[in-house]
């Protein structure tokens, strides 16, 4: 069994592409469960987060404030910016544009830590950026949506405030509590998450893509050109970010994961609930979902390689 779950885990990229593919193909079955499921689902993913971590997690946090700080600095302006700037490069309609703008100013990804491991990065670094981002989104990621998209959109700044905390930091609290204690269960537990994990992002990725088949089918692929230019250049500029300022390989290796690879299903899931009038607005963190964990798997072996 543990060798099963080590095999999907590392081929979570594989996992979640074969579930986008499936999905645009044989949408019929998707269609048919609700989108109400994207929310438990993000919710699984966080507890999962949470089950992982421990109070020295947070020790990065203030053993080397000043990477931390970096990482989440780049996390917030890198990616909001990049959006932005990609979505009037592209001329993109307002509904594509809002889905590529909630993408960068979502925080960090789960995935980003399995990544960095394959990556032989900081992975200390990574889980502190990734716990840091997380806590920092209820306030940040509502104020930059407002900021990126405010002036064609409504932005329920608030509500948003409160998805997150419901969605993403209520798991994550619970897991972290479950994680001290009943360390016993949590001990035994964490050996499957990963593979855990993977399986939920692929089957979260499925249902969303499956929902918007016919959108992404007729007017996909200039945005999948988006998302992929999107999620290159948070991986580039995090690591010259890195680079400049003069920190090791490592280092730079875990800031580049981690401001390249977004919670793009917290994306989604926020734009199923405050944006309704604007559909087409959850396939942008549906498509970055998918190659985000192509592109990661790809500059792990890069990286990797940089260490030898």
């Amino acid at each position: 069994m543990k060798r099963l779950c080590d095999f999907i885990a590392h081929w979570m990229g594989a996992l979640v592409l074969l579930a986008a593919v499936l999905a645009v193909l044989k949408p019929e079955p998707l269609m048919a469960i609700g989108t109400w499921v994207i929310n438990p689902m993000l919710g699984l993913i966080m507890f999962g987060m949470g089950l992982t971590l421990s109070p020295r997690d947070f020790q990065v946090v203030f053993s080397r404030p000043k990477d931390v700080l970096t990482g989440c600095l780049a996390q917030f302006t890198v990616m909001p910016l990049m959006a932005w700037l990609l979505t009037k490069a592209f001329a993109l309609p307002a509904d594509l544009a809002l889905g590529v703008i909630l993408v960068g100013c979502c925080p960090g990804g789960t995935a980003s830590n399995v990544i960095t491991y394959l990556a032989k990065g900081d992975l200390a670094l990574s889980v502190g950026m990734t716990a840091t981002s997380t806590l920092l989104a209820p306030l940040l990621t509502p104020f930059l949506v407002w900021l990126m998209a405010g002036t064609f959109v409504n932005v329920d700044t608030l509500g948003m405030l409160l998805s997150i905390v419901y969605v993403v930091i209520a798991p994550i609290v619970v897991g972290f509590l479950i994680q001290h204690y009943l360390p016993e269960f949590t001990r035994r537990a964490v050996a499957y998450l990963p593979a855990f994990s993977s399986v939920v992002i692929a089957m979260l990725v499925a249902v969303i893509v499956g929902h918007n088949a016919s959108r992404l089918l007729t007017g996909g692929l200039i945005v999948v050109l988006v998302v992929m230019l999107h999620n290159l250049s948070g991986l580039a500029l995090g690591y010259a970010i890195g680079r400049l300022l003069g920190l090791s390989h490592d280092k730079r290796t875990s800031i580049s994961i981690e401001v390249g690879m977004q919670n793009s299903g917290l994306a989604s899931s926020l734009a199923t609930i405050h944006f309704a009038a604007f559909p087409m607005a959850t396939i942008p963190g549906a498509i970055f979902s998918v190659w985000h964990n192509i592109s990661g798997a790809l500059v792990a072996k890069l990286y990797s390689m940089k260490t030898r």
